[in-house]
């Protein structure tokens, strides 16, 4: 493969472009309310910027010089970092870190149980102890509404934060150094020797190669193309338009089951079921393989008529079976299956890579030899040395905190595993969005008598959770190796590296003065964001349920976990012995997830087309109609970029994506 040489113009760029979507990000997905910037793993403001990079700047530069031109690879950084610096603006991160620093004072103020319990467990030094700095976070300041971004930003009280921003940022940089490692670790692995498919990356890659061929025009005005534009356009033009003006006809793109449901029976799992009708979500589940879009469809289904077969078998298990949880999504018992199927997919994750890893480990002692071979964003040996770092550095700040070591370390290795694993779901199924239904600690808690754990460690593993492990919609590590697998074919590598480093560190610090701003000129109990607020707030009070009210292993969870780890046994070893075998594990994983409510009839739409293409038409047709489905996702973010602009000088927005 011929190496593209990157250039320090892309690199600038590319940090500029960092810069400018992590300051506006806050303000439009909190503030405004507008179609988020980010929002998934396929962002809207990393294709705006390729689009624009693609159709306008290029054109414009080669009236100049060709040589000018960015080019493919080029592109690609551009797009990471915008990828990485969005997630990191909003959900992946500084969406819920303030809040997550500030509800136990939060709830101190108040004088209620929460804060009774919490506040005095507080370790110094990583909490701000100004109860006046907490309540000017969530009233703002008096008359902030009337200054400008810069006198909010003199008033702030920087020196109040120091201490706890240097504390937690020690942390985030542990864990993103553990992150880059493991990612450095298996991306040979599923690039290389698995030839796992990127189907969120399919979009990106064929419009900067277009580009590179210098064909990107006629791909463009292909007709299939221009259909599948059509759809997204039309559909949004309408809905859109009935946002600002009602008398405009609306094309429904939610349709809700409840009406043709029977409350009790075999369906009454799908009784509360929606039919989200979007053309990107077709367009990605197209792009994808025939079995992962089957199976992600299917097992759907089938976890949705998993209830009702209990209620028609006279099993009514009571929600209080659960005991106290974390998981953003988690109401019924049975969900804890999950539990056991993620433990068996990241042993089957390791064993595929067991040859791989057993040549990391020895090329430790015996030297690099044929590292330059290695597909990925940082070579498997100092990605490993990265991941050991960070993981001993993360030992060393938990016992600084105070923590316990013992259950410190189970607990973060449970959460990087599970990252591991939604990031091969993610990566792998091409889901554009995804969430877990349950948190790490749940999958503990349900084996562990809570009186074991020290109270301060409860405490500060559901803080740490809920930062940076459980709300996986806009998470780094997809985002990570999806830049790695972008990364071949540049030259010097390191300096891709070095630009993704270089993003990730810039978006944190800009995203957080951001959002400190947005904080004080409006306050956070005033922004429009009541999720971020509410879930946070639910953790904390779970968490002083816990240590209040201590719960034993949960029978019915430990169950349901040892049910969800033999289906997924079965599973790997039918999908890993027979050819013939339909279903790919990765769909068991998502049965539950609340993302699959909202992605499934898409996935099924998308995998028919897929089935009908292939079967009546073969390669050769599927390459010419993959140009329609490229345009459903091309045509739903543009149309979801035109009102987002429109969004910013209208009282009201209008979401063209339901993320």
């Amino acid at each position: 493969m011929s190496e593209t040489r990157l250039r320090w113009h892309a690199v600038i760029t590319g940090l500029v472009l960092v810069v400018l979507v992590s300051a506006l990000t806050p303000y439009n997905n909190i503030k405004i309310h507008n179609s988020p910037l980010s929002g998934g793993h396929f962002p809207l403001i990393a294709l705006i910027c390729l689009l624009f990079l693609l159709v306008i700047v290029n054109p414009v530069l080669s009236l100049f010089n060709r040589a000018w031109r960015f080019q493919k690879q080029e592109l690609f950084l551009i797009w990471s970092m915008v990828t990485v610096a969005s997630g990191i603006a909003f959900t992946g991160l500084m969406r819920t870190f303030i809040i997550n620093l500030t509800t136990a004072q939060w709830f101190g103020t108040a004088s209620g149980e929460v804060g009774r319990v919490l506040v005095p467990l507080l370790p110094r030094g990583l909490f701000p102890e100004s109860p006046d700095t907490v309540r000017t976070l969530y009233n703002g300041l008096e008359g902030g509404l009337d200054m400008s971004w810069w006198e909010i930003l003199a008033r702030v009280d920087w020196v109040g934060w120091t201490v706890p921003l240097m504390g937690w940022s020690c942390f985030i940089g542990l864990v993103y150094l553990v992150i880059i490692g493991m990612v450095g670790l298996f991306s040979h692995q599923w690039i290389e020797n698995e030839k796992m498919s990127f189907p969120l990356l399919r979009v990106t890659e064929i419009l900067a190669e277009e580009s590179d061929r210098g064909t990107l025009a006629r791909f463009l005005s292909r007709n299939f193309f221009l259909l599948g534009v059509s759809i997204p356009l039309l559909l949004h033009l309408f809905n859109g338009l009935h946002t600002y003006y009602p008398q405009v006809p609306q094309i429904p793109t939610l349709i809700l089951a409840q009406p043709y449901i029977p409350k009790d029976g075999l369906l009454s799992g799908f009784y509360k079921a929606k039919i989200y009708i979007y053309p990107a979500f077709i367009g990605f589940a197209f792009l994808a393989s025939k079995q992962i879009s089957f199976s992600l469809w299917a097992f759907f289904i089938a976890g949705g008529l998993f209830p009702g077969l209990m209620q028609s078998l006279g099993w009514r298990l009571p929600a209080a079976a659960l005991g106290t949880t974390f998981g953003p999504g988690l109401s019924r018992v049975e969900e804890m299956q999950m539990v056991g199927a993620f433990f068996i997919f990241f042993l089957f994750i390791v064993w595929l890579a067991r040859q791989h890893l057993a040549w990391v480990a020895r090329s430790v002692f015996r030297g690099d030899e044929g590292a330059e071979e290695m597909h990925g964003l940082i070579r498997p040996r100092p990605a490993l040395v990265c991941m050991g770092a960070g993981w001993v550095g993360l030992m060393l700040w938990s016992g600084w905190a105070g923590l316990s070591l013992l259950p410190t370390m189970v607990f973060l290795g449970v959460c990087f595993f599970i990252q591991l694993v939604a990031t091969r779901l993610i990566c792998q199924g091409g889901l554009p969005y995804f969430t877990l239904a349950l948190a790490p600690m749940d999958g503990l808690l349900a084996f562990v008598d809570t009186r074991l754990i020290a109270p301060l460690t409860l405490f500060m593993s559901a803080v740490m959770q809920k930062m940076t492990f459980v709300d996986l919609r806009e998470s780094l590590m997809p985002s990570v190796f999806h830049a790695s697998r972008l990364s071949t074919g540049s030259e010097p590598r390191f300096r891709f590296f070095g630009a993704i480093v270089s993003a990730i560190a810039l978006s944190l610090v800009v995203s957080f003065v951001a959002m400190v701003a947005l904080s004080y000129k409006f306050g956070i109990a005033t922004l429009p964001d009541d999720w971020a607020v509410e879930t946070t707030r639910r953790v904390h009070e779970n968490v002083s349920q816990l240590i209040s009210h201590p719960e034993e292993p949960k029978e019915w969870s430990m169950i349901f976990t040892g049910v969800g780890a033999a289906i997924m046994l079965v599973l790997v070893m039918g999908y890993h012995q027979f050819i013939w075998w339909p279903l790919h594990p990765i769909g068991y994983l998502t049965a539950y997830s609340t993302a699959m409510q909202v992605l499934w009839f898409g996935f099924f739409i998308g995998w028919l087309c897929n089935v009908v293409v292939l079967r009546y038409g073969g390669v050769s047709l599927y390459r010419e109609v993959r140009a329609l489905f490229i345009g459903l996702v091309v045509g739903d973010l543009v149309m979801a970029a035109v009102w987002l602009v429109v969004g910013l000088f209208a009282s009201i927005s209008y979401h063209a994506l339901p993320l």
